[in-house]
């Protein structure tokens, strides 16, 4: 009964428009950011590693190489904050999560089997 109550308190917060995106794809994720009173988009792009939760608790985590360093970030599918989700690059997903990216290094870090056209 508990989450039937939660589902119904939460739809109205669940977006429509989600992204059809996948484990192993590309993806630039649009954040807004403030500074102070002022608002700007800042776009975080690279690989999503991993997708969990479900209703209003989705989220999955994007991770990119960064001046030779490994960055994740973890993006609640339903924010406000997030902006769009632009998918560049699909891939063939082979498991539910891609953490052994990282342990790679270089260029293997970011070679995940991609869809042919």
């Amino acid at each position: 009964m508990n989450q039937e109550l939660l589902k119904e308190i939460t739809k109205d917060q669940i977006k429509a428009d989600k992204a059809n995106f996948k484990i192993g794809d590309g993806v630039r994720v649009h954040t807004k950011v403030r500074e102070g009173d002022k608002e700007r988009i800042q776009i975080f792009a690279g690989i999503v590693i991993a997708r969990k939760g479900s209703g209003i608790h989705e989220t999955f985590t994007v991770r990119r190489i960064s001046y030779g360093e490994g960055v994740e970030r973890v993006f609640p599918v339903n924010s406000p904050n997030v902006e769009k989700i632009e998918v560049e690059r699909e891939s063939v997903p082979m498991r539910a999560r891609l953490y052994y990216l990282r342990d790679r290094v270089g260029r293997e870090a970011s070679k995940v089997k991609e869809k042919r056209i």
